[in-house]
């Protein structure tokens, strides 16, 4: 019988911890199912999901012996199912000038309507004309639904007069 790990990662970005950690997967025994890594600010983090033999504890074990990475688990007794028929899947785009507390207001709303954020990349650039610093969010979304995303739709665009906002499927 397989189970499954979570495992997130964190540690001083440099080559070659993608294949550290992939080496100790293969060496006990785990099937490296899904991941995503990235580089912020020096900082390489990631997550990996992993079917392994047994509870997972060696393997959990042998990964958080590898030096500079901070590594923690959960093994799939506490994993939620991901397969939630109340659930509709949403893609947002938000475009806005950027400010102090912004992600702190977009959150609060979509916490509010009951939305999880499943993946959130943000980023800064300036805008062509005036060079202001412009705020750019992509965000997956699982939201009930029972949500009128016009209603989250509504209360993001109340954010800011220049918060522009996209919903795709």
């Amino acid at each position: 019988m397989k189970n499954i790990l979570v495992v997130s990662v964190i540690g001083q970005d440099k080559p070659g911890l993608v294949e550290q950690l992939a080496a100790v997967i293969s060496q006990q025994q785990g099937n490296w199912l899904e991941s995503s890594f990235s580089r912020l600010a020096g900082q390489f983090a990631g997550i990996v999901k992993v079917a392994v033999k047994g509870d997972g504890a060696l393997l959990l074990a042998a990964l958080q012996a590898l030096p500079g990475l901070d590594v923690r688990g959960v093994l799939d007794a506490e994993l939620a199912d991901e397969n939630d028929a109340s659930l509709q899947s949403v893609a947002l785009t938000l475009v806005g000038h950027d400010r102090i507390g912004i992600v702190k207001d977009v959150s609060t709303i979509l916490a509010g309507f009951g939305v999880n954020v499943e993946k959130l990349e943000t980023w800064l650039d300036s805008a062509p004309m005036s060079g202001e610093m412009m705020f750019h969010a992509q965000a997956l979304l699982s939201a009930p639904i029972s949500v009128d995303l016009g209603h989250v739709r509504r209360d993001l665009e109340a954010i800011a007069d220049d918060l522009m906002v996209e919903w795709a499927d």
